[in-house]
């Protein structure tokens, strides 16, 4: 029997006397952004601190905007709310702040000079008070509670604000240090449990504009804190030194002599969210990106990435038919500044025409740079099977850029090489046996051909599959979530492994003229596969260049009694 879904609720939850945790709870995916792909749902925390006077720290968007609005008016006076401090500010979080200043006209907005400018568009006609605020600041709201504020701007929020309250000991960071997961739990007792969700949230957010998040940790590194109140998950408080150590050591990780630009603007959010999920792509073939929001970033910072990247993309809304001013300002920097040899792409969103795209392709084009893939078209709101298109083509770019520098490395000495050789032919002996990795999820669905397969577990049954973290299929094999493993069989396996091998396009149909039947965990069945397992992912480990995926299985079925398993022989232990 099903389980139904809780339905949308605010859980609230007194930190202390004076601070107030509203969580707005969902179960369900919230967007169909790259950062929700877990599909745990989320939390979208708003604290109210109460002195002598009172501040609200970041109302939700607009998907909670009316049960939040009705539990917060039941907790406090609206007439007398003096401040709303925001994190970080766009077009969803600004529908619930039209509402809240209809009913609290009073209240004085408090945020960086980047969010100021922002609201002047989001807010249009609404002229609430604004105080800026920049470094250093502090706001007295009596009782002890002396705000004080650390701009951490990133790319996607070039407003970002961390607010710090050293009469609670509790840094409010918005964006850093959040996890997408619903749940009863207000704290990170037994934090392991999250460890998953924190690391695909720093994937999907943070490591796109890695500069601008070490410079925030920096910032907030030395502040005596002993809470760290996120926007999204549970407040950190046992594991909040682990967890700023884990960003530290992720950055590093991103760190690499190959990289890729990607400078965007986006008028509603759609471009930004597309930009995400290409990002992700690039960066989890393990290439690092630097993102600049062309409406805030410093042309000389612009010039300075396009000079020592292996490749750009841009990325343009289009507004009456034209690209903003600021992107046809940053095209220029990049015409003037990047070799013919660099790759380019191009993306964008759109209402009706999407001429900014054609322009930004027209232009390199021109200028004689290689397009790494055709033409990113969105209109309107980006889908779930258009992200992960977007992901795919990320990780696809990436994977180009890594094969032209391969091609660009001397060649080594064959004297000096025989050692590694000797390693790399013995690590080839280790045989695997041959299978395909089928999953399904809603409408998104992947397969790899796989050899590193290992029985690991009798009780429960298990095994492990070793995934390359550029595989598309990676982004699908998340704890808790089902696949299948499709055994090959000796002497009937070369279509299957040849129609797998090939390079598929980002969005391809990876089943199509495939015979397969569905699995009772909704996967595919390969029904020209000696046997099959139907598998649940019951954890990941970190593994260099690849993840090493646990899975448990209950079911499967031998499907050719008398077949005996493919397996792989390979010469190099540096390659599949």
């Amino acid at each position: 029997m099903a389980v139904a879904t809780p339905p949308r609720d605010i859980q609230p939850y007194l930190v202390s006397d004076d601070v107030l945790l509203l969580r707005s709870r969902t179960w369900d995916r919230l967007k169909f952004e790259i950062e929700y792909g877990l599909q745990k749902g989320t939390t979208a925390n708003s604290y109210l601190i109460t002195g002598e006077k009172t501040a609200l720290l970041d109302p939700p968007g607009e998907s909670f905007s009316e049960l939040f609005l009705t539990e917060i008016q039941n907790r406090t006076d609206l007439s007398q709310l003096d401040y709303i401090v925001l994190g970080h500010t766009n077009p969803n979080r600004c529908f619930t702040l039209k509402a809240l200043l209809k009913l609290a006209p009073q209240v004085t907005l408090v945020c960086s000079n980047p969010a100021a400018i922002a609201l002047k568009d989001l807010l249009k006609d609404e002229t609430p008070k604004v105080q800026i605020v920049k470094s250093g600041d502090t706001l007295d709201l009596g009782k002890g509670h002396g705000l004080e504020f650390i701009p951490t701007p990133t790319p996607r929020f070039p407003g970002h604000l961390c607010t710090y309250d050293p009469q609670e000991e509790i840094l409010f960071t918005d964006k850093f240090f959040g996890a997408h997961v619903c749940g009863n739990q207000v704290f990170d007792e037994g934090w392991q449990f999250y460890d998953e969700d924190r690391r695909y949230y720093f994937d999907c957010v943070m490591a796109s504009s890695i500069r601008q998040t070490l410079a925030g940790l920096n910032k907030i590194e030395d502040i005596p804190a002993k809470i760290y109140a996120p926007g999204h998950g549970p407040l950190i408080r046992y594991s909040r030194q682990e967890l700023f150590n884990n960003y530290r050591h992720w950055i590093e990780k991103q760190k690499n002599e190959l990289s890729v630009a990607l400078i965007y603007a986006s008028a509603y959010g759609n471009t930004a969210t597309v930009a995400q999920a290409i990002a992700h792509g690039i960066s989890k073939a393990g290439v690092m990106v630097e993102t600049f929001n062309a409406e805030h970033a410093d042309p000389e910072e612009i010039k300075g990435a396009i000079s020592r990247c292996s490749g750009f993309v841009m990325g343009s809304p289009t507004l009456g038919g034209h690209a903003p001013t600021q992107i046809q300002t940053a095209l220029g920097i990049v015409l003037n500044n990047a070799d013919k040899n660099k790759l380019a792409g191009v993306f964008g969103s759109f209402g009706w025409s999407g001429e900014a795209i054609d322009l930004l392709e027209g232009k390199f084009k021109d200028a004689g740079y290689q397009m790494g893939f055709e033409p990113i078209r969105v209109k309107f709101k980006p889908t779930a099977v258009t992200l992960k298109t977007c992901e795919e083509t990320g990780t696809d770019f990436a994977q180009a850029i890594k094969k032209a520098a391969k091609r660009r490395q001397p060649k080594q000495n064959v004297a000096s090489t025989s050692q590694s050789d000797n390693l790399e032919q013995a690590l080839g002996r280790i045989v695997g046996s041959l299978c395909i990795v089928t999953t399904q999820q809603d409408n998104l669905s992947g397969a790899m051909l796989a050899s590193w397969v290992s029985q690991a577990t009798f009780n429960p049954p298990g095994f492990t599959v070793a995934v390359a973290k550029e595989r598309a299929i990676e982004s699908l094999l998340h704890k808790g979530t089902n696949f299948v493993i499709n055994v090959l069989q000796e002497g009937n396996h070369l279509g299957l492994m040849k129609h797998f091998l090939k390079p598929f396009a980002p969005g391809e149909d990876r089943f199509a003229g495939v015979a397969t039947e569905t699995a009772d965990n909704g996967c595919q069945i390969l029904t020209d596969a000696l046997a099959y397992l139907e598998c649940t992912v019951a954890n990941r480990l970190e593994c260099g260049d690849h993840w090493v995926i646990y899975a448990t299985t209950d079911k499967g079925q031998v499907l050719q009694n008398n077949g005996m398993t493919a397996v792989h022989h390979r010469k190099s232990g540096t390659h599949y």
